[in-house]
């Protein structure tokens, strides 16, 4: 099968999404099968409105800075694609730039709309290959070990954490508690990261909040308290998704904006809660950090092993594609812990977007307030290494696409 390709991210934007980019697009030059190279701008929605341009024009060290680039270069989106007339609107914009092969970075949402495009694109007889790449910093995708991102943000998080919990410690006498808010709606993997800053015991963080343990008020003061009676001081890594056990979170926004274009809940404001409840309960100066979306965009200190592997994942979507392989994700499969080595499978677009991976019950601690060592001897291999990044003039020099559109 000959023709063009089209690339798009889609959701969240990470440290590493573009060497996902970066992989699909080397891979796809490198391809007798693939005619012309296209980026989406903005995801799906770039496809809708035919705002599509070549990457072909652009420069090679253009295509090779995305490797140290952090967001999403191709711009991303939060688009749902609701009627069967609007996947098929897209299919005739495929139809319209004989694009033959569709390759979309993202998370669930986007391999739901990368498998229906591709079922409809089948049921009309069009010959068309759609694959999923994944990324995401919440590290929930079923399916695979763990997603492109994630090393990344726990990275960044973990290292914040030892600087905040340095900080308490020398000021703890005015500042006693320290709370920090970590990404992640329903499953708890970012907030577990901030364990691995841990290197002893009175190391921060001292509590860590997950959405899978049901919030208790009662439980958590008393807990703050024991470690200000212990040590003098306290820092809390929040989940943004902590919730109480009626399932309603305890950072809900309200107004126009409570819900994003796929019906979930916005959240944001766990740290302020919290924050508030210590204050109030075991009447100690508190202070909260809201790292909110910079978290998940810290390049300058992005995993060495994350960037590979996020490079590697795009590269095995165009591998597959050009073999036959047609509506799968690319996942990523541990193949030995020490040393810890890593490959690629592939599964089933509708199974990934289908499923959910919330953080694993045994890797909780008995009390509900921490991670065990199982989970750090499952994450510490991800954030190993740092990525080398150009600098100017004291700065990191990030690139961007001059965006030749057709």
């Amino acid at each position: 099968m000959r023709g063009n390709c089209i690339v798009a991210q889609s959701g969240g934007p990470t440290a590493v999404i573009n060497a996902s980019a970066c992989g699909v697009i080397q891979a796809a030059f490198e391809s007798s099968k693939i005619v012309g190279v296209y980026g989406a701008h903005n995801g799906i929605l770039g496809v809708v409105n035919e705002r599509i341009f070549d990457l072909g024009r652009e420069k090679p060290q253009t295509i090779e800075g995305l490797r140290h680039t952090p967001a999403a270069a191709l711009g991303s989106c939060r688009y749902k694609v609701k009627t069967e007339e609007d996947f098929a609107a897209i299919v005739e914009v495929f139809k319209k730039y004989d694009i033959r092969y569709f390759f979309y970075i993202g998370g669930n949402d986007s391999m739901d709309t990368a498998d229906k495009v591709n079922r409809l694109a089948e049921s009309q007889g069009y010959e068309f290959c759609a694959m999923g790449v994944p990324k995401t910093v919440d590290n929930d995708l079923a399916l695979t070990d763990h997603c492109p991102g994630y090393g990344s943000v726990t990275k960044y998080l973990a290292t914040m954490t030892m600087e905040a919990g340095r900080d308490t410690e020398a000021l703890y006498t005015t500042d006693t508690v320290n709370v920090i808010e970590a990404m992640g709606r329903n499953a708890g993997w970012i907030a577990a990261g901030a364990s691995l800053a841990k290197r002893a015991s009175e190391d921060a963080p001292h509590i860590i909040l997950l959405p899978e343990v049901p919030f208790d008020e009662t439980a958590f003061t008393r807990k703050v308290a024991e470690w200000v009676d212990n040590i003098g001081r306290c820092v809390v890594v929040v989940s943004e998704g902590t919730r109480y056990s009626d399932g309603s979170y305890v950072s809900e926004q309200k107004g126009d904006f409570a819900t994003d274009a796929f019906g979930h809940v916005q959240l944001g404001g766990a740290a302020s809660f919290i924050k508030n409840l210590v204050e109030r309960d075991v009447k100690v100066k508190s202070r909260y950090a809201f790292p909110s979306t910079i978290q998940r965009c810290g390049a300058h200190f992005a995993s060495e092993t994350d960037c590979q592997e996020a490079y590697m994942v795009g590269r095995r979507a165009v591998e597959l594609a050009m073999t036959g392989e047609n509506g799968k994700m690319v996942t990523l499969v541990r193949t030995g812990d020490n040393p810890y080595q890593c490959t690629t499978g592939a599964e089933s677009l509708s199974e990934v977007a289908n499923g959910e991976k919330l953080f694993p019950a045994e890797w909780i601690t008995e009390d509900g307030f921490g991670v065990t060592q199982e989970f750090v001897d499952y994450a510490r291999p991800l954030i190993q290494g740092e990525v080398s990044v150009p600098m100017k003039d004291g700065l990191p020099d990030f690139m961007r696409f001059e965006k030749y559109f057709i």
